[in-house]
């Protein structure tokens, strides 16, 4: 058993408009990201199935092609392969919960967000 406290993990700092805070399991990576309006997570897949939950704000994701807002206290399913990017409507906040858990952030391979 392991006891986290997000106030406890520090905000690693990807580019000027997103910020985040991971935890890693053995088969899941759940993460706290921080969007300033505007922000945009570029188009991008993985083979991860995700879930985002969102705690704050407003984001318009583009999912194959098609569009959904999400709202505070909605949640959205991303299956595995999925093309899909996130522009923020408004200062946001979101939880993603992601399995298996993301290795190419383990291992610092995560450029897309970084631009």
């Amino acid at each position: 058993m392991q006891l986290y406290d997000w106030s406890g993990i520090p905000k690693e700092q990807l580019n000027p408009t997103i910020a985040r805070q991971v935890i890693h399991g053995v088969k899941l990576t759940i993460a706290r990201l921080f969007l300033q309006k505007g922000a945009l997570v570029p188009d991008h897949s993985h083979h991860h199935e995700q879930v985002t939950v969102l705690e704050q704000g407003r984001l318009l994701f583009t999912i194959d092609g098609q569009e959904q807002e999400l709202t505070a206290g909605q949640a959205l399913e991303i299956p595995p392969h999925a093309a899909h990017r996130v522009l923020a409507l408004e200062e946001s906040v979101a939880m993603d919960v992601f399995s298996p858990a993301r290795e190419d952030w383990i291992s610092g391979d995560d450029a897309y967000l970084r631009k």
